[in-house]
């Protein structure tokens, strides 16, 4: 088939979705497929421009651009969906989440305010229209039931190299890898660490906007001896860190997806998630291959010392994750099937 992929590209910035669009496009191509990609230059600021953004895409067609046929049309983000094709099969990462689930009446301006009622109006016209709908997870699955009454069904894939991820001797850490953002809260586990009784260590491995602040936290409860930001790593030491890690710590407040559970799982590590996580919880079995507590410094620091306080407990979780993990049979090849059918 003859595939157009779009997806936002904010400049200059590169995460998990940009690697999944990656990722997605090489599959597509290595099952024989003829792809084109249509990256959406997107800015989260001001309000106007994402405003005329999602108008540009809910006027462009793309069913025959300069008389060129176009069996498909696969989009990844907000608001690259809101195209027309009649073969136009949408898996959404996200949607604007700034106007969805961390959206704040008492602190939104009113710039805000009035692109949340565009949003929710697009987004409730065009992805009715599309042929089909699936979600990068069931967290993300139901927020559009929930906030525009959308079925979408999920559908998982397998992390960025998962075929190398192992278990390897633990080395007495434990491993927090993501952006150095506020939704993640590496600060929870931050204000964990002063509670700790057990010599346990922890690497926060990233980079972000909250380095400074969680620098400065560090330096101010004096845990310069526990706690390390280690910055940005490479593949093979991505590798080594979670092989060598006694668990893994992923804390963000509802998060899409994540890598990082199954990474985790991949390398058969126990993960510790809080109740309010979203995307991990659709993985980490409470008590079977990790921990799900409240989100408080002390809940926190109560699994750390129980993942220390146990080994062979712990290695056991790992284990049950990786069997888990593996048991869901992800793969590039179905996700492709499924969504070219």
């Amino acid at each position: 088939m003859r595939i157009l992929l779009t997806s936002s590209q904010a400049p200059f910035l590169r995460g998990g979705a940009e690697m999944h669009a990656d990722n997605l496009e090489a599959a597509l191509q290595r099952a024989g497929h003829a792809i084109e990609r249509i990256r959406l230059p997107f800015k989260f600021s001001p309000e106007a421009d994402i405003a005329r953004l999602m108008a540009f895409c809910e006027g462009f067609d793309l069913s025959a651009p300069n008389g060129q046929p176009v069996d498909r049309v696969i989009s990844l983000q907000f608001p690259g969906y809101g195209m027309a094709h009649p073969e136009h099969v949408a898996w959404v990462l996200h949607q604007h989440r700034a106007v969805y689930e961390l959206f704040d009446a008492a602190q939104a301006s009113p710039a805000l305010v009035q692109l949340r009622a565009q949003v929710l109006g697009f987004d409730g016209r065009v992805l009715p229209r599309l042929k089909r709908v699936f979600a990068n997870s069931q967290r993300v699955a139901e927020r559009m039931q929930q906030f525009n009454g959308v079925t979408a069904a999920p559908l998982y894939h397998p992390p960025p190299g998962a075929e190398a991820l192992h278990c390897a001797a633990e080395w007495g850490y434990v491993f927090f890898p993501s952006r150095l953002e506020s939704l993640k809260r590496q600060d929870l586990l931050i204000e964990a660490a002063r509670l700790l009784r057990c010599p346990v260590k922890i690497l926060l491995g990233g980079t972000g906007g909250q380095h400074d602040r969680y620098a400065q936290l560090i330096e101010r409860y004096g845990l310069q001896d526990r706690v390390r930001l280690i910055g940005s790593f490479t593949e093979a030491e991505r590798v080594a860190l979670y092989a060598h890690a006694l668990g893994v710590v992923f804390v963000p407040r509802d998060e899409d997806l994540g890598y990082i559970t199954l990474e985790a799982m991949y390398a058969a590590k126990p993960v510790i998630t809080c109740t309010d996580s979203g995307g991990p919880l659709e993985f980490v079995v409470p008590g079977e291959t990790g921990w799900v507590v409240e989100p408080s410094p002390q809940a926190l620091a109560d699994a750390i010392e129980a993942l220390w306080m146990d080994k062979a407990r712990s290695r056991a979780m790992g284990e049950a994750g990786r069997a888990r993990v593996l048991g869901l049979g992800l793969s590039w090849d179905r996700v492709v099937e499924v969504l070219c059918r």
